[in-house]
């Protein structure tokens, strides 16, 4: 019965949400826009995309793309000073950006009439950014305070990042996305100029315009203001790996309130077709409270306090399956860790029931189309598959989403849930 229910709420509900209607155009310097005409909303996004992140780095730079999103509000040619939020404020409008491993993402919220000015500072920071001395300076110190508060002060971020460096050996991914204290701090103004110019052209970014817009007149507009930018060709990585042999461990002893263990399985991303069981499997494990984990650790052994299962099905390159659970107290940590690994031989075993995937697919089906149920959100997940490729790969996700058999999640587990693939942190208190 929950199962009608929930298709019936996507028939109901997301045909009349104004999301069909998406036209893109290619400029002359090789700039992308996309147009996302949606009429349910008083308010549109501009969003512009940079496929460049943490894993483009150069090494002994880490944070450097985080860097630079800061100094993208120190500035322009045009638009001097620490003035593009308030302009955008002044409209009835927010902005704001951030950065990932894959990516970096500059939008504003603002009514749709307004979107001139979007196109009026965004065009102005990609051609004419200022890079003043003192600013830069200052940045450094916010950024690398913010690492302090964030990382270091805190040992639950703190132990996911060892984790992360532990299970990566040579791929980019090993780094974090803030970066590493020494290597902010090496960091010159030349270097972040050429890192700018090498990545921040139409060549290397993509435009995505949401809400109630009109495609030819917002196209001429963005035209003027882009097309004259000279483009560039970024140079691309070969990631790499090598392979791993035996479990990875590592034990952090910090000032915390309660032991966590994480536990981190190496994974594809998508459009490897794996990647989509994967999330099944996800959501079987770990996903709410009706999850295999939560139930054992939390609901019937009272081992834990919470566990949860992460996946990012939508990098650039496989990263990381996390299972994390918050453990009642030090002398338990071993017992959760042994009856999470269990609970994986025990898919890789015996399929799963066939009425426990048609949930976990609808599960994971509703948490896709919801997380789109705005115009903002929708924007957002447009431009995560047009890093991928093309944002049309959006419709094979969610195809792929209710192919996933029960064979398939259990062929998953055993492919990849193997302690040759596994790094594990465990967090202490002090």
């Amino acid at each position: 019965m929950k199962v009608l229910v929930i298709s019936l709420i996507f028939v109901l509900i997301f045909p009349v949400m104004g999301f069909s209607e998406v036209k893109e155009e290619v400029l002359k310097n090789g700039l992308k826009l996309i147009f996302i005409r949606d009429t349910s909303s008083a308010v549109a996004t501009f969003q512009v995309w940079y496929k460049v992140g943490s894993i483009d780095e150069p090494e002994g730079k880490s944070g450097i793309s985080h860097l630079l999103e800061h100094m993208m509000f120190r500035g322009s040619k045009n638009y001097p000073g620490n003035v593009f939020s308030k302009i955008i404020q002044a409209q009835g409008g927010i902005d704001n950006a951030f950065t990932t491993k894959d990516y970096t993402v500059y939008f504003q919220k603002l009514s749709p009439s307004k979107l001139q000015v979007s196109i009026d500072l965004e065009s102005d920071r990609m051609a004419n950014l200022l890079f003043n001395s003192d600013d830069f300076e200052l940045e450094k110190k916010i950024v690398l305070e913010e690492r302090r508060q964030r990382y270091e002060d805190d040992p639950e971020s703190l132990i996911i990042e060892e984790v992360i460096g532990l299970a990566f050996k040579a791929h980019p991914y090993r780094k974090p996305i803030i970066g590493w204290s020494d290597d902010i701090i090496s960091i010159t103004l030349d270097d972040l100029k050429r890192y700018y110019h090498e990545y921040y052209c139409p060549g290397n970014a993509f435009i995505i315009v949401a809400g109630d817009i009109n495609f030819s007149d917002l196209k001429e507009k963005i035209r003027e203001k882009f097309e004259k930018i000279p483009s560039c060709t970024p140079s691309r990585k070969t990631f790499y790996e090598p392979e791993q042999y035996g479990e990875k461990r590592v034990i952090l002893k910090k000032q915390t309130h309660l032991p966590l263990v994480v536990m981190a399985y190496k994974v594809p991303a998508f459009p490897n077709k794996d990647s989509i069981s994967i999330e099944v499997l996800s959501t079987i494990l770990g996903e709410g409270k009706s999850s295999r984990l939560y139930r054992t650790l939390v609901t019937e052994k009272a081992l834990a306090v919470d566990v949860s299962t992460a996946n990012s099905p939508l990098s650039r390159d496989g990263f990381l399956f996390f299972i994390i659970a918050s453990v009642k107290s030090p002398d338990k940590v071993d017992d959760v860790e042994k009856i999470i690994k269990e609970e994986i031989e025990r898919i890789k075993k015996e399929l799963p029931h066939e009425k426990e995937i048609e949930k976990a697919k609808n599960q994971v089906e509703a948490s896709f189309l919801f997380s789109q149920d705005s115009v903002f959100g929708h924007a957002l997940y447009i431009g995560k598959f047009e890093v991928l490729g093309t944002w049309k790969l959006i419709e094979k996700y969610k195809e792929d989403i209710m192919k996933v058999t029960a064979k398939d999640v259990q062929d998953v587990a055993n492919r990849y849930f193997k302690a040759e693939n596994l790094s594990v942190g465990v967090l202490l208190p002090k």
